[in-house]
This record gives structure tokens, sequence and C-alpha cells, in this order.
């Protein structure tokens, strides 16, 4: 009964909204009826008074707008006229609001177009990384209208904060000069994407790649093998059943119980759901090699399908050239829509890209209405059509080194997803060198922890990442190449030695070829890579330590963990036969044995063995030679022993003084791994950024250095002033620099000084000329060779041509630009310096009146 209750409240509070949005159509009307509690602000959102803002400083393109700027008012006026006539029904458009100035500006000339010098800001999942972590999210006044105000990209960066619309104009900007074909989207989002709401949103780091289910080839039946009889016991089978019963029952038990959890998890129904107005970008397929469209969401970066069911619908979109409306069915949210901006059935379009006028679908009463209009409008509507977009009033969007590496607002941001919480901060701000975290929780209250994960950057040690899961207390670094070494991945209890770990090293950058080592107080198992003598794999077992005995002189060793079996496998080695190779190799060290086997031979399902068993040290003293017994082998494939016992002394020779090597090996692999712990445990006890060379506002060090030698090259080598060039020094040669010269001396001095200078002039434009007349001559050629073999060649060879086309006319077009600015100089160059010579003192006395 409560719960019919709590329904019919429910019921009839949105029966009362719903009646007191019907009241009125007018926005005002609207935002009045909305209580506080249907608009959601998220709390961590400070309040901030935008008209507090300074802008003064802002440029003239803000305050005022151009003649072109006000003839696309009139357009945009006139067009919306035009779209409340013939769609009366649905809300105004969304295209002049007031700028921070409170000057009108038509929403595409907000879209700059900016390329920015960061490798991240070349793709669009940095660009929107970038745009949702700088930005603080601001809720619209109104959920249900687009605001009235649209800032700057700019002072959006500035005050590092805003709405849905904001982030999307700053975003779009940043997408269309990387390259995207990327449009500002006005449109309806359920309530989570408006509000920033990813509480019941699984954290992107936490999503698993969805596996493609491989098909099943279905065999013909015609050929089977018909089955074999059942010979299972039905009592079995009873007892079997009634487990899976038991089972059964389990599961349904554990179902219901998540079903009560996932409706804890549901969202509440939105009474507002398909009203709430929402912008984000819409990419387009065609440029950077994006394969289909899909949209961003700005306000968390990440991508999604135009099939998602959170985009409930679209209005119009716009990017830096033209403005286009929806004219398609929205009941499926965007699921059904075709996003073929050049159908103009689909999508009305406001300023036409062609000569030909726009299609106009109007019944005959509509023109009969239409066609009262002045013959004003009618020829401004004319001129409509053939309008290009203005420029950007906005100014160029900046951001500097230090702003971007700082990203978050005060270099940190706190994102609460579905049981778990996702931390940022930004590089240096943190000592250790920690730039992310995210921590994974067991239930919705977040109280119970279950996983850790830290991301961190610029560290010495090249600790990249640390995983810590509290239910097994396991832990997990990885590091980057270039530690010291050579570590990849270290997991750990307890940094306790002889305590269970698994250490992962870089295989390339050590000489034995070491790629992991697992360890217990038992066992050292190592993996290995690349080796010349062909081992992969070498586990050794060691017993229980005897009693530590104390002896001054003795060894550090000596309490070490007895080794009681080593044991070694290799790869296939094609030098030698499959009988001589050994594939294995124990030594039982406590039972004085040592045990080889070898490789498969072709067509053998057996392999050969050799069993040496060692000679006590009674037996060595009485005698030097071997005897059958102290050898058992097996050879595949023949019954005949072994009788060179030589040949197998020297082998059991060999063997021991290996066996002696391998345990060196094993001692140093233990001090390998004493020495890795007491360095982890100082690098982590003395944390150590690295900071780049380049990184001048850091590196304190190279900043004390620039400056020193700087002042010592001040102080060796003096600055000289610039002397200006003589230009009569090559002339005054030739007459041998006389103290005086009489008026015709000087006059042709002159004359032949700025006849060479001419000269030169001109010989540099022809050189220019001659670069630009072969540049075309290429280009002519590469033409013709292309009509001549267009229809022979494929895609990617016209695709490989234009590019070459493109870049032999953009070539010429630079040495183009360069001979017009030389005809342009040189007049100017030539006046100079007839002026520089008629001031020249020793020419001055002779030239003041010629």
């Amino acid at each position: 009964m409560e719960v019919l209750e709590e329904n019919d409240e429910e019921e009839q509070r949105e029966e009362e909204l719903m009646k007191a949005l019907e009241i009125s159509d007018e926005p005002h009307n609207i935002e009045t009826k909305l209580s506080v509690d249907q608009v959601f602000v998220p709390s961590d959102v400070s309040d901030f008074d935008w008209s507090s803002i300074d802008i003064s400083q802002l440029p003239s393109s803000y305050k005022t707008n151009s003649p072109r700027e006000k003839k696309l008012l009139r357009i945009a006026d006139h067009y919306l006229q035009q779209y409340t006539h013939l769609c009366p029904d649905r809300k105004p458009l969304f295209l002049y609001p007031v700028n921070e100035c409170g000057i009108k500006k038509f929403v595409s000339t907000t879209v700059r177009p900016t390329l920015l010098p960061y490798t991240e800001l070349y793709h669009w999942d940095g660009c929107a990384s970038f745009v949702c972590d700088y930005l603080t999210m601001e809720p619209l006044k109104s959920p249900l209208i687009p605001p009235s105000l649209l800032y700057s990209p700019t002072t959006i960066l500035k005050y590092q904060r805003g709405n849905c619309f904001d982030f999307s104009v700053l975003l779009c900007s940043m997408l269309i000069g990387a390259g995207y074909d990327a449009y500002c989207v006005n449109g309806y989002a359920t309530h989570d994407i408006c509000s920033l709401d990813e509480t019941l949103e699984v954290c992107p780091l936490l999503r698993k790649p969805q596996e493609v289910p491989k098909e099943i080839m279905k065999k013909s039946n015609k050929y089977r093998v018909k089955s074999s009889p059942d010979m299972q016991s039905k009592f079995e089978l009873q007892q079997e059943a009634k487990k899976k019963a038991e089972t059964e029952a389990t599961h349904k038990n554990e179902e219901r119980g998540e079903e009560k959890v996932t409706e804890v998890e549901k969202p509440t129904h939105d009474p507002l759901y398909g009203l709430r107005v929402h912008a984000w970008v819409l990419v387009l397929s065609g440029k950077r090699e994006v394969p289909e469209p899909f949209f961003i969401n700005p306000f968390t970066g990440n991508s999604h399908s135009t099939m998602d069911e959170h985009f409930l619908g679209i209005e119009s979109v716009w990017n830096h050239k033209n403005y286009w409306v929806n004219m398609q069915d929205c009941r499926n949210g965007c699921k059904d829509l075709i996003f073929d901006l050049g159908d103009t059935v689909r999508w009305e379009i406001m300023l036409s890209e062609t000569d030909k006028p726009l299609q106009v679908l109007l019944d005959a009463e509509e023109e009969n209405e239409l066609f009262d209009r002045n013959m004003d409008d009618i020829q401004e509507e004319e001129e409509d059509t053939s309008f290009a977009m203005p420029p950007s009033w906005v100014a160029p969007i900046q951001i500097s080194p230090r702003e971007f590496e700082t990203r978050c607002s005060q270099g940190k941001k706190v994102i609460l997803y579905k049981k778990a919480k996702l931390e940022k901060w930004a590089p240096y701000l943190n000592r250790n060198g920690l730039v992310k975290r995210l921590t994974v929780y067991a239930d919705l209250g977040c109280t119970e922890v279950v996983e850790v994960r830290e991301w961190f950057k610029n560290r010495e040690d090249m600790l990249d990442m640390r995983e810590l899961n509290k239910q097994t207390q396991l832990t997990t670094e990885y590091f980057s190449p270039g530690h010291l070494l050579g570590l990849k991945v270290h997991i750990y209890k307890s940094m306790e030695p002889e305590t269970e770990r698994v250490m992962e090293f870089y295989n390339e950058a050590r000489v034995d070829g070491l790629q992991k080592r697992a360890e217990n107080a038992s066992e050292i198992k190592e993996y290995f890579v690349g080796r010349d003598d062909f081992k992969y794999f070498q586990h050794t077992e060691f017993g229980k330590r005897g009693k530590k005995i104390s002896v001054a002189g003795a060894r550090t060793d000596i309490n070490s963990r007895p080794i009681v079996q080593m044991k070694e496998c290799f790869h296939r080695n094609l030098e030698k036969p499959a009988d001589e190779d050994v594939a294995e190799r124990v030594f039982l060290i406590t039972e004085e044995m040592i045990h080889l086997t070898y490789h498969l031979k072709d067509k053998y399902i057996t392999a050969s063995k050799k069993d040496f068993f060692k000679p006590t040290e009674n037996y060595r003293k009485q005698s030097e030679i071997m005897t059958p017994e102290m050898c058992i082998t097996y050879q595949a494939g023949s019954s005949v022993k072994d009788k060179k016992l030589l040949h197998l002394y020297k082998l059991l020779q060999e063997l021991t003084e290996e066996e002696k090597q391998l345990k060196q090996q094993v001692r140093q692999s233990e001090a390998e791994v004493l020495n890795i712990l007491k360095i982890r445990e100082n690098e982590e006890a003395d944390i150590k950024l690295t900071v780049s060379i380049y990184n001048t506002e850091r590196n304190e060090k190279r900043k004390q250095q620039y400056e020193a030698t700087k002042n010592a090259m001040e102080d060796e080598f003096p600055v000289h002033e610039e002397q200006d060039l003589d230009y009569l020094a090559p002339f005054l040669i030739q007459i041998g620099h006389p103290e005086k010269m009489t008026k015709g001396q000087v006059l042709r001095l002159r004359d032949d000084c700025l006849t060479d200078f001419k000269n030169r002039l001109i010989a540099k434009a022809n050189i220019i000329q001659a670069r630009f007349e072969k540049e075309v001559e290429e280009l002519k050629k590469k033409n013709q060779q292309f009509q001549e073999n267009q229809s022979q060649l494929s895609r990617e060879e016209e695709a490989v041509f234009l590019a070459d086309y493109s870049e032999t006319m953009f070539r010429i077009h630079i040495v183009a630009l360069r001979l017009n600015r030389e005809k342009q100089t040189a007049p100017q160059k030539y006046l100079a310096l007839e002026e520089k010579l008629r001031k020249d003192p020793r020419l001055a006395v002779h030239l003041s009146h010629a």
C-alpha cells in the first residue's frame, strides 16, 4: 500500500508540473514554474559572478559588430521569422546570444578554429579530455531553454568555467583546428548527461572491452560417428540433478538480491525527460579517417554512438561556416537521424554554400501568405544565398605550457562514478609524482575499499603505476624502461626478503636475458629469453634453514637457504642431434644425482635419458675410475648400452663444474633480489622527480648554469655595436681610397654603386622568376600525365598524385609570393640606398646640390 501511495503522489506531482508547463509557451514563464529541487546543481560547483569580470582589456571585436556581422544578424533574424512561421510548434532557435560585452553575436562566429602546439591536442580524445579537465561545469540557469549568454572561448579559458554550450564551442574550435569535421549541437539529453551525474556510470578505466563472439562452424551430420551408449549410473544422475536444483535455488536467491540492488541503482524517474536542453559536439566521418559519425560529451570527454539513448533529440547544429536546423523526427531520440547535412529536406541550411537557390517546400496557402512581403526583403533573401560567413570575432585561443600542464582548476579534480572515485592532479603538484588515483569500492555508499590504482609521472625510479588489492593485500608496481636494474613489474605482499613476490624485467636491458623471476620461501623460478645457450627456464628449490651460527671471520652466506634441487630447461638447438641436445637438466643436491633428458627425435615418442650418481668421498680417495653403475643410460631407438666410460666420466666432470657455477648464479639471484628490495625502499623513502632541461621554469639548476655561462661569455667577449655595411668599400678600392675626391669621381662612384645594386636586385628577381616558371612547367606536365592515365589509376595512386599536385601548387604559391614581394620592395631598397649615399659624409659635399 505504501508503494502505491508513493506512485500516486509521484503521478500527481508530474501532472501538476506538466499543467504548469502547459500554462504558457514563453520561456520565462516556464522558467518560473520550476522548483529548486528540479534544477540539479552539483555540490562542487561554487557560485561565480560573471557580471564582475573585467572586459576593459578585450579587443574591439568583442564590443562592436562589423558591417558583415550586422548583415549576418539581419539574415539570422529574417531566417528566425521564417522558421517560427513554418514551425510554430517548435522552440525558438539558438542563433545570436549576447557575449560578455552585451553584444549580440551569431553562434557560428563564436567558433574560432585553433590548432594548439601540443601533440596531445592533435587528436579528438586529447582535446576532449583537456576541455573536460580544464573547465569547471556550471549548470544552465533553466534546464528547459538555451542560455541567453554565450561567452567567447578566450574568456571561458581565462576563468576556467562554463556551461555545456561554452564547453562545446571551445571543444569544437579545437577539433576543427585539428582537422576534424566537427559541429556544435543544440539538443536534448537525459538528466545524468545534463547534470554531469556519473554516480550510476561505470568508470571508463574499469570498462572491459566487448568480446566479439566467435561463430561456431556447424559440421555436417552425414559422416558423423555414432555416439556410444550411455554408461552412466542413474543414481549418479539423480544426485547431480539434486545438486543442480540446489545451485539453481541459490542462484535465484542471488539474482533476487541483485535485482534489489539494481532497483536501488536505477535512476529516479525524471518528469522533465526529453525537455532538458544540452549542448555537445558532433564529429562527422570523412576527415581525419573518422569511419562513422559520433558524439562527444564535453562534460566528460567521452565518445558516444549516435544511437546512444542518453541523447534525446537535436534542434540545430553549427560550425564556423554555417548553421543547420534539424527537420527530422526525434521521437526515438537520435537513433533514426541521418547526418547528411547536404540533404536540404532533412537539414535546413541558413546560408547557401553554392550559387544555387535553396529548396523551399511550401504549400499554396503559405506561398500566398509570404507573397505579401515587400520587394526589399525578397532582394535581401536573394543576396543571403550568396552571403559568406564573416570571420570569427574571437581573439586567437592561446594556452600557455604552464596552463596546459596544470589542467584542472587549482590542479586537482575529483569525479565520482558507480562504486568508484577518480582523482586527478597536475604534474609536480604532489611530491611523489602522483597524477591520478582510482579507488574502487564494494558498495554504492563507497565505504569499503576493494582496490586502489595510482598513476605517476616524472619519477626518477621510472614508476608508472601501482595497484593495491585490499582483499588479497597484493601490490603490483609497473615501471617504464630505464630503471636502474631493468625492473618492469614487481608484484608482492611484503617488502621483507624471502617472501612471495614476482619480478619482471626488460630482458633487452639485461645480459643474462632474464624476463621474469618468481620467488617464495621455498623456491625461485626464473624465465629467460634470447639466450645463446637456449635456456628458457630455471627452477631452484630450497630446504629449511639450519640454526644460525655466528663465527668470527666466517662467510656471510653461511646461513643462506640450503639448495635442494636445481632444474634447467632448454629450447631445441638445431645444430646438434636431438639425442645429444639436452632438453632438461636436474641437479639433485641432497641425493648427489644429476638427471639429463634429451629432446625427442623425429618419429619417436620417448626421449633419451641419463642419470649420473656422484661418487662418495671415500670412493674418490680410493679410485678416480668411473664404473658402469655410476651412470644409467636410456638411448631412444637403440638397445645397446653406451660402454665408453671415459666419455661419461668427462661429461660427469663437466656437469659437476656446471653445478658449482649454477649454485653461484642462484646465490647471485638471491643477492640481486635483496639489492632490488633495498633500492626500492630507498627510492620510496626519498622520492625524486625528474625535470626536463627544456623546462626553464622548474629546472633551476639548468637555469643557473645557463646564466653563469652567459655571464662568462659576456665578460670574455664584450658585445660590440653593430656597424652598417659600407657599400662604397669595393668601389673605393678601385680608385685607391683617396683622401679628397673630385665631383666627377664622386658622381661616377655613386652611379657605379647604384648600378651594381640594381643589377643584383634584377639577378635575384630573375632567379625567382626562373624557379616560378620551372614549377609551373612541372605542374602542367603532372596535370597532363594525370589526365592521360586517370582511368588506369587506382584510388591509392590517385590520392598520392593529388597530394603531390597540391604540394606543387603550394610551392608555386610560395615562389609567386616571393617574386611579388621582391618586385614591390626592390624600388624601395634602391631609393633607400640612394638616400644613404646622398647623406654619406664622403660624398655629401658634391651630392648636396646634385
